[in-house]
């Protein structure tokens, strides 16, 4: 089962992301831009996505993608970590959100961080 260190370890093989933590949880960030957080009890994480995907995702995918109520104004979603299919799933879901909090430069500079790249894991 894929869990919060595959969630570490996938982030951090990522161009210029650090850990840092804040609100006494880990969080990654690209160019100061959190990209990702794992929550206290690292059964999901959550990744930048618009709104307007976010609710697609979560129709398409409720047992997978979901909201915490008081994350509901922001452009974040949840991904439960058992819901995952395989590390390359993971890989294409932090990349999405990596390119979103990248600066443009950064991210043209690694073609090969695009969901659906693969990894090779």
């Amino acid at each position: 089962m894929i869990n919060a260190d595959d969630v570490r370890r996938t982030a951090m093989s990522f161009p210029e992301t650090v850990e840092k933590e804040a609100w006494s949880i880990p969080t990654f960030r690209v160019a100061g831009k959190m990209y990702v957080t794992i929550p206290d009890d690292q059964t999901s994480f959550a990744v930048r996505c618009p709104k307007h995907e976010r609710a697609e995702l979560i129709a398409a995918e409720p047992e997978k993608f979901w909201v915490p109520p008081h994350e509901a104004s922001s452009a974040w979603v949840r991904v439960r970590l058992a819901a995952l299919e395989d590390l390359d799933e993971l890989r294409d879901i932090l990349v999405d959100s990596w390119r979103q909090a990248a600066p443009d430069r950064l991210a043209e500079e690694h073609p090969e961080l695009r969901p659906g790249a693969g990894s090779g894991a």
